[in-house]
């Protein structure tokens, strides 16, 4: 889909839809006055007559004679003026999107951009109109044998502005939003995919596609013998049950000088977790396909900054294996020497997480990086604190979880953050070993993000668990993406701040 800004009607050609907000009460939007007073009051006699009502979200298609400036318009509610902020704005946007796909236009001038949001200046604006109408033309790949619909038509969005100024600024938030949701639909599909499909091996080949498609981006994946001169022994004991051979992927976004420290992506990527001899229970165990979903993120994040050329260098880390149960899998009381040369006791191998992410810490530690941030779906006791609406965030250093909180606020891609600390690290305690994989129920989220952080010691480091947050379940299953929309806007305001 294509996105551009421009100036108002002045150079709007013919549109296969205009879109247009309206308020509630009678309150027509910037650009409805325009069009009512055009159309000789046709909205204010649409509300008046109770035919319109335009509460939030609330839409209405009408077909224009020939010779207006669009062959449709699209009317959106947006509710109460008074109350219309950032959530209001993209539940409109959506209400847009979804109204637009059921028809025949292949484009459309959308002009709800103009209309002022608390907090979002015009580039914000157009951004979220990118973001929401990639989301909303992103398609499941699914395998169903059944023929698969016509394509929609919608190809092209032009976004309205006020004037030169305005375009310009919309112009940038476009790219920015149509990136993240480029992104977002790489790390969707790597989720997406079953299982047999989505292996180790197949997530390696898709970082090495991407290293083909942009200059800027260096891949190299390591096989288990590449992971075994790593002596990463913690990865290695996760992967040890499967047949399926592990992958450690290293992507490289160069875009700044070389001397310049890196922001480290580190993903988990478990492309199916059964929970290995600490097995899950049957219901909803198909979902443990999305356990690589961290993984996805880092490698979407990486496409999206290279499509914006984003003057900064990034690394993205996945340890991808599988989790399974057989003769020669990890057991519990097992003891394995990490690649940082810590020993663990393995307690339950349903934890194994940490364990392939505490190795890919450790191997980020040679690029001397700015900060590290790893994404994980990486416990069900952050979706007991925090449900599906926010993801849990633990760090290290405060001015890093504070960049991340921000980001996620912008990006409408928000994170909570949890403690981490030494009281959590003594639950890890081991009569055995330097530490245990768990620490019992309490504070379980805290406690597996105090684990990784005995390996981030001197490191700017951040957490992200987004177990309640990578995917929907029931009806709507499938993923989410997220955090790419939080990790770019992150890594765009970094490049900002430098």
């Amino acid at each position: 889909m294509e996105f551009m800004a421009i100036i108002d009607a002045k150079a709007r050609a013919q549109a296969g839809c205009a879109v247009v907000g309206v308020y509630e009460n009678g309150d027509l939007g910037v650009a409805a006055r325009q069009v009512d007073k055009q159309m000789q009051g046709l909205i204010t006699n649409l509300q008046g007559s109770g035919d319109f009502t335009a509460k939030l979200g609330d839409t209405l298609m009408l077909p224009l004679p020939s010779g207006s400036a669009a062959s449709r318009l699209l009317l959106i509610g947006l509710g109460t003026r008074a109350g219309f902020g950032r959530k209001q704005y993209r539940k409109a946007l959506q209400s847009a999107a979804q109204a637009l796909t059921k028809t025949g236009a292949s484009d459309a001038a959308v002009y709800l951009a103009m209309e002022p949001v608390a907090e979002l200046d015009m580039a914000y604006r157009a951004r979220i109109v990118a973001e929401v109408f990639t989301s909303q033309a992103y398609k499941v790949p699914d395998l169903k044998t059944s023929p698969k619909p016509k394509a929609r038509r919608l190809a092209a969005i032009n976004v309205a502005a006020a004037d030169a100024r305005a375009a310009k600024a919309a112009a940038q938030g476009l790219r920015i939003g149509a990136a993240i949701g480029s992104g977002l639909g790489f790390a969707r599909d790597l989720a997406n995919l079953p299982p047999n499909v989505c292996t180790p091996t197949y997530m390696g080949n898709r970082a090495l596609q991407l290293a083909k498609e942009f200059s800027s981006i260096k891949t190299k994946v390591l096989d288990e013998s590449g992971i075994k001169a790593l002596k990463m022994g913690a990865f290695l004991a996760v992967t040890q049950g499967s047949e399926e051979p592990p992958r450690l992927i290293v992507c490289e976004y160069r875009g700044a000088k070389k001397d310049v420290a890196p922001v480290c992506l580190v993903g988990k990527g478990i492309t199916f977790d059964s929970g290995g001899i600490s097995l899950k229970d049957p219901p909803a165990m198909d979902e443990m396909k999305f356990d690589m979903s961290g993984g996805a993120a880092v490698l979407g994040t990486v496409r999206a900054i290279a499509e914006l050329k984003l003057p900064i260098n990034v690394v993205a880390i996945v340890a991808a294996c599988e989790n399974m149960p057989s003769g020669s899998a990890v057991k519990p009381a097992d003891i394995v020497t990490t690649m940082s040369g810590q020993t663990v006791e393995i307690l339950n191998t349903d934890a194994e997480g940490r364990l392939v992410l505490c190795d890919a810490i450790t191997y980020s530690r040679r690029y001397k990086p700015a900060a590290v941030i790893d994404v994980a779906t990486l416990t069900g006791a952050c979706i007991i604190a925090l449900g599906n609406h926010v993801s849990g965030l633990m760090s290290n250093t405060p001015e890093l979880a504070q960049e991340l909180e921000s980001a996620g606020i912008r990006a409408d891609d928000r994170a909570w953050r949890l403690p981490i600390g030494e009281e959590y690290v003594d639950q890890l305690k081991s009569n055995f070993a330097d530490i245990a994989n768990v620490g019992g129920r309490e504070g379980g989220a805290c406690t597996a993000a105090s684990f990784l952080g005995k390996f981030a010691k001197d490191m700017a480091w951040a957490h992200l668990d987004v177990a309640g947050t990578a995917w929907l379940s029931g009806a709507q299953k499938g993923s989410t993406g997220r955090p790419v929309p939080m990790l770019v806007d992150f890594l765009v305001h970094r490049t900002k701040a430098s």
